[in-house]
């Protein structure tokens, strides 16, 4: 059973935030993070973005994916009007660091992200997005607005027993490094990439 561990409030560049651990184990050194901006009022639906780890695009700013652009927007997104990003410890779309290297090296060679990863023996996306279901009601969190381009994070939602309200679109611009792995989440795993209106429910 997920518990929280430790929560402390940090500032960031984007503003201050509620960071709160979230594990099983106390001594998990890669728990899920809750990040609630400051302003965030749980008496209307909140705004959250379910956001799987990405070291290369959010601590080395890689131009092979928009993840570290998804978490910035998120967070400014949220700092401004309130809510909050559930950090899932998923890496690689769950295939880990060491993998999605492997698969970058097949990339180079001209597979695409999905053909890389099956040509590795593993799956396409091997995320779990119902712990992040866990966490919400762990929050006590009930009726939401998901910031996704995502179709299986509204599935996820749709068949739980938190109310989604609506969906907010997150479309940012593409680098010529990025543009076959977005086109690969549109084609393939079919995501929302043609605009960025909001959708009510």
């Amino acid at each position: 059973m997920l518990k929280i561990q430790a929560e402390a409030n940090v500032p960031t560049e984007h503003g201050n935030f509620k960071m709160i651990a979230i594990s099983e184990n106390e001594n998990d050194w890669m728990p899920h993070m809750a990040i609630i901006a400051e302003n965030t009022n749980f008496s209307l639906p909140i705004n959250v973005r379910f956001h799987s780890e990405c070291i290369t695009g959010e601590v080395f700013h890689s131009k092979k994916c928009e993840c570290g652009q998804q978490l910035d927007a998120a967070m400014k997104f949220t700092k401004e009007n309130g809510g909050m990003i559930i950090y899932l410890r998923q890496e690689g779309r769950n295939i880990g660091i060491i993998n999605k290297l492997k698969a970058y090296s097949l990339q180079e060679q001209g597979f695409d992200t999905v053909e890389a990863n099956l040509k590795l023996g593993l799956p396409a996306d091997d995320r779990k997005f119902d712990v992040a279901i866990e966490i919400l009601n762990l929050l006590e969190v009930k009726d939401i607005n998901l910031l996704t381009n995502n179709p299986e994070k509204l599935k996820i939602v749709e068949n739980s027993t938190i109310n989604l309200n609506s969906r907010i679109a997150s479309i940012l611009e593409s680098t010529k490094e990025s543009e076959d792995y977005l086109k690969v989440k549109k084609e393939y795993f079919g995501h929302f990439l043609e605009n960025n209106k909001e959708e009510k429910k």
